[in-house]
């Protein structure tokens, strides 16, 4: 059985040969993201990470399964698979350390912008001691997370011992939340939300309904000077709405770790904009993720090859495509 993962390696400091003694008797084929199509024969599986898979690419190929390391499955073109007999899983937040890893930088962001951690370090190393800027603390401020699935919850559960009032969004706000968020609203109540925040973490899972949510009505609606940190996924930004929310002072900082186009470029104006902390789409990336994330993706792997339906799976195909 051969499986093709879209990416030569894992990271700088990771290959994907500690994949091997998870799925033993497999081959691991790897390619660039832009290579799929000469790397699809003999693949059973295919796993995409951040490169698109669309009909064509499915149609071209034999594989019978998609399984995303990781969670997201934006590329995918789902309903093609699941027509050609493919299917389609992935690994979610909480399942694979994913979500705790993300939430763990969304943290990092918002302290480093409450304590404008960049001019501190700068008066510093500049001798400007006197100059030291005024940060603000977490205590007693108010934070709005929109989007509480694993990311979500796992940020309000390390937010909520420093202090701060949470408030949190989600589609289908009679859910509820976790008990650190004091009032969960749906997107109706974004603006009245918005307005009573001090900082926004974005969590929210990107769809044809949630693309560019955070658009210049939003921007306008919230407190004049707010923090907005956007850990999900770039497309639900206008960013030029935020660029020009940000050079008006109505945001007074932004921490990206997502954009629009990926990978963002030095050049980008969001990326060398003063008051933006910007990180290029890392909060996954920790040795955690990568472990628990490989245990649960061999496993669902190793379930679909002895028959069955793989972990997570986010279709159902009436058949299975037989393959080569």
């Amino acid at each position: 059985m051969r499986l093709l993962l879209a990416r030569e390696q894992f990271s700088a400091d990771l290959s994907w040969d500690a994949l091997a003694p998870l799925l033993p008797g497999w081959q691991l084929a790897t390619c660039t993201p832009d290579a799929i199509a000469e790397h699809l024969d003999g693949t059973d599986v295919l796993c995409p990470l951040g490169a698109p898979v669309d009909a064509p690419t499915i149609k071209a190929g034999t594989f019978g399964l998609i399984q995303q390391f990781g969670v997201g499955l934006d590329g995918v073109d789902v309903a093609a698979a699941t027509e050609l007999g493919v299917w389609v899983s992935r690994v979610p937040g909480d399942a694979g350390g994913n979500a705790d890893s993300v939430a763990e930088l969304a943290v990092l962001h918002l302290l480093a912008l409450a304590r404008r951690l960049d001019e501190t370090r700068a008066t510093l190393a500049q001798g400007r001691w006197p100059d030291r800027p005024v940060g603000r603390s977490l205590l007693d401020a108010t934070v709005l997370i929109v989007g509480l699935g694993a990311i979500g919850v796992a940020v309000a559960r390390r937010l909520a011992p420093f202090g701060p009032r949470l408030l949190g969004v989600r589609a289908r706000p009679g859910r509820g939340g976790p008990p650190e968020v004091a009032d969960v609203g749906g997107p109706d109540r974004l603006p009245e939300l918005l307005s009573q925040a001090d900082a926004v973490i974005c969590c929210a899972m990107l769809h044809a309904g949630t693309a560019g949510m955070f658009g210049a009505a939003q921007f306008a609606a919230m407190k004049p000077g707010a923090m907005f940190i956007n850990v999900a996924r770039g497309g639900l930004v206008d960013e030029p709405a935020l660029l020009a929310a940000l050079d008006s002072g109505q945001v007074g900082w932004a921490g990206l770790d997502v954009f629009v186009r990926e990978p963002a470029g030095p050049d980008d104006p969001l990326v060398r904009h003063p008051r933006v902390l910007a990180t290029p789409h890392a909060g996954w990336l920790t040795g955690l993720m990568f472990d628990r994330t490989a245990q649960v993706f061999a496993q669902s792997i190793l379930r679909w090859a002895d028959g069955g339906a793989p972990r997570w799976a986010v279709n159902a195909p009436a058949f299975r495509r037989s393959g080569r």
